[in-house]
């Protein structure tokens, strides 16, 4: 992880992580004491405003405050995971068990019983998915829920026809 001084007066040797590199020099900043990195590196320290729809998806999704060390970047890759996994349960749902393997000749069933666990899987990652976006109150943290509701209620579906499937 890559690392840039901070702009703590009187301090210029103190390292904090960031995403990635301050376009600032830290070093000739530090030589000037009035001077201050115009780049905030410790989103956590701003006053963050929430409305009242923020307050309440925070409460049910029981965050109380933002965790030392979650970043934007986490919250991406988060959100990134939950689709691969929805994206490869739904391939192997649609295309690998029931086209692929009865082809060559084994795996014949077992669609139904990996797409309950995969799906089930899936809508659990993307509740975290959701509440990664809202811990780090990222700015598009109402896209990314809308979105991940959408593959939930997609996967609700496929999940509720894997189980008449598996049942009968």
């Amino acid at each position: 992880m890559d690392t840039v001084p901070t702009d703590v007066p009187g301090d210029a040797t103190t390292e904090a992580p960031t995403a990635s590199r301050c376009p600032v020099d830290h070093v000739a900043l530090a030589a000037q004491e009035a001077a201050r990195c115009p780049f905030p590196h410790d989103a956590a320290k701003a006053p963050v405003h929430r409305s009242k729809a923020d307050l309440f998806v925070r409460r049910l999704l029981r965050i109380k405050d933002r965790p030392d060390g979650v970043t934007t970047a986490q919250a991406y890759s988060a959100f990134q995971k939950s689709m691969l996994i929805s994206g490869t349960r739904c391939m192997l749902t649609y295309v690998v068990f029931p086209i692929v393997l009865p082809l060559l000749g084994i795996a014949k069933g077992v669609g139904p019983v990996v797409g309950i666990v995969i799906g089930s899987i899936a809508m659990v990652c993307d509740v975290f998915t959701i509440r990664r976006f809202f811990m780090v109150d990222h700015k598009y943290r109402w896209y990314f829920t809308a979105i991940a509701l959408s593959v939930i209620t997609l996967l609700t579906v496929l999940l509720v026809e894997d189980i008449a499937n598996f049942v009968s």
